[in-house]
């Protein structure tokens, strides 16, 4: 399948559930899983330091340093597999890539919270591809502004691959909520461009 539209206002998203091969994704999330520095760290939640409810890691160039929810990150370089994945990604999305967050979900306890990729480092209308490895899990979208509408709700299956860009960050948000539905582990690669300070 190719990448195709989906329909949100004020928004530019773009979807292949069949991005990878099964076997291929599979593969891919067992070496990753193994071979990925993975870190749970801290971040402050009404006062109080809590751990993030997933594991999280940060490849990229050498400049592509990243602060979001009040952590900053120094990328680790690009492993052979990292950098297969970016430079395909960069062929089937037609942007460019210097970086990539990976959040790895380990049951249906872990969880992602509202939140934009609206950081200043990445410009005011970031291309960000999204792959999903492992477990399907429900992503939902919410505007940002007061305008009353419905969460969009989107299954990503093992494989597959989103594309936020334009405007979608300036008024969206997104997050990938817990779920009590027992669920083997996902990882969620996230490749982006960071503009070096």
């Amino acid at each position: 399948m190719a990448l195709s539209p989906l329909l949100l206002p004020q928004a530019d998203l773009l979807f292949d559930p069949e991005f990878l091969p099964a076997a291929e994704a599979d593969a891919l999330l067992a070496q990753l899983t193994a071979e990925v520095a993975w870190e749970q760290r801290a971040i402050r939640l009404f006062g109080q330091e809590v751990p993030q409810p997933r594991l999280t890691a940060w490849y990229g160039d050498p400049a592509a340093h990243y602060t979001y929810s009040g952590l900053s990150w120094e990328p680790m370089p690009w492993s052979p597999a990292l950098l297969d994945l970016r430079q395909r990604l960069e062929a089937a999305t037609g942007a460019r890539y210097n970086s990539v967050l990976l959040n790895y979900y380990r049951d249906g306890r872990d969880s992602m919270g509202w939140h934009s990729d609206d950081e200043p480092e990445l410009g005011p209308a970031p291309a960000i591809a999204s792959l999903s490895l492992g477990a399907t899990r429900r992503f939902r979208l919410r505007p940002r502004s007061g305008v009353v509408h419905p969460p969009f709700g989107l299954d990503l299956p093992n494989g597959s691959l989103l594309l936020m860009r334009g405007p979608t960050q300036q008024h969206w948000q997104h997050a990938l909520p817990k779920t009590a539905r027992p669920v083997g582990p996902r990882l969620n690669l996230t490749f982006r461009w960071v503009h070096p300070h």
